[in-house]
């Protein structure tokens, strides 16, 4: 068998990995894009039409950079393609007065000056007449929030890609990784590659290609819901912030409706379903269309139609809640960029930058601490 030779072998090319193939292509480094399914495909996390991108981060005040680095990155990406991919609504953090939703959202803005304000519920729906939240709520109103068009944004990258001489295979499952103290091979279900370097950003299944993070990653499985609106002015684009809401139905997610019909929202379940990435139920159901219902009927009541369309897609949790974005313990031309634990869509722009720092230079200056394996593993 005649293996084939590349600097950089990427594995995994869904939002993450399409952005470090393309970040390694500009830079000049013979790239290989290994992809399971298609590309983009809707088995994994990056899909679902939108991603909420925010700069509010409740998460750590240390994503705030990361996440001002990554709306560059969209925009010149936008430029140099041609596309559309990030729309701007304004965004809403949403919780009770005083819970953490809140406050640690207040925070990560105050720590890194970024513009916002603080509204009551009535405020809210005064501004936003769409929503309908609790007076005694208060939602952290940030002006440069909004979505990201997410298969269209993964196909992006791997278009540009393309133009700077990277190569992408779909199709082509990953069966063995050999990891040596110099260099990879990577084995498939159609040949044989081999790299000085390895981009390992698999998602749900990241698991299964790495012992030492098997126990510390949990693939769950999320639902995603359309609702008619029955007042669709109220919940377009440019009336309509995205938003993240802490109410008493439970921590929900929403957008304004863009391109599909319905108004899109998804929820994080207080004991969520973990799954095997390989063999779970891909299937929505009417169970699942029952918990999210609640949240449009009672706080955005004039969203509450019929439903349009049901979805399923996987969320891998780390164990603290940070992604991890580094180089392997043992292995520093081994990248990687796993657990995103629900919110890392919109970071895809800056960590495929990392991504490529690190296969290429061995670090960043881009502030990951919080990201890397030491003291987590």
């Amino acid at each position: 068998m005649t293996v084939r030779s590349y600097d950089t072998i990427v594995v995994g090319v869904g939002g993450m990995g399409s952005a470090a193939t393309y970040h390694l292509a500009k830079r000049g480094v013979d790239v290989l894009g290994l992809e399971r399914y298609d590309v983009p495909h809707t088995r994994g996390s990056s899909h679902g039409d939108t991603r909420i991108f925010r700069l509010t981060q409740p998460e750590h005040p240390d994503y705030v950079p990361l996440a001002k680095r990554a709306h560059e990155l969209w925009r010149a990406l936008e430029d140099e393609s041609g596309t559309n991919l990030l729309t701007t609504t304004g965004s809403v953090h949403a919780g009770p007065e005083g819970g953490s939703m809140v406050t640690d959202a207040v925070e990560s803005l105050e720590a890194h000056d970024v513009d916002h304000e603080v509204l009551s519920g009535t405020e809210l729906a005064e501004r936003f007449p769409g929503y309908g939240l609790p007076d005694d709520h208060r939602g952290v109103y940030q002006p440069d929030g909004g979505f990201l068009a997410c298969e269209r944004a993964t196909s992006t990258h791997v278009k540009q890609a393309f133009e700077h001489g990277a190569t992408v295979r779909a199709r082509e499952a990953v069966e063995d990784i050999d990891i040596r103290e110099h260099g990879v091979t990577v084995s498939t279900t159609r040949g044989e590659y081999s790299a000085d370097n390895l981009v390992l950003a698999t998602g749900g299944w990241t698991g299964k290609h790495l012992d030492f993070l098997s126990d510390l990653l949990t693939p769950q499985r999320r639902v995603l819901a359309w609702f008619q609106p029955s007042k669709p002015e109220h919940f377009q684009p440019g009336n309509f912030p995205v938003f993240s809401a802490d109410v008493p139905e439970g921590n929900f997610y929403g957008f304004p409706v863009f391109e599909r019909p319905g108004f899109k929202i998804g929820m994080t379940p207080e004991s969520p379903e973990t799954i095997d990435p390989d063999d779970w139920n891909d299937e929505p159901t009417l169970g699942d269309e029952r918990r999210l219902r609640p949240l449009v009927e009672n706080h955005f009541p004039d969203a509450a139609g019929e439903t349009v369309r049901l979805a399923t897609c996987i969320i891998t949790y780390s164990h603290d809640e940070h992604f991890y974005l580094d180089t392997h313990p043992e292995y520093s031309h081994v990248a990687i960029a796993a657990g995103f634990t629900g919110h890392g869509y919109k970071f895809c722009s800056v960590v495929g930058e990392v991504l490529a720092d690190l296969a290429t230079e061995g670090g960043t200056d881009h502030p990951i601490d919080v990201h890397q394996f030491d003291g987590r593993l």
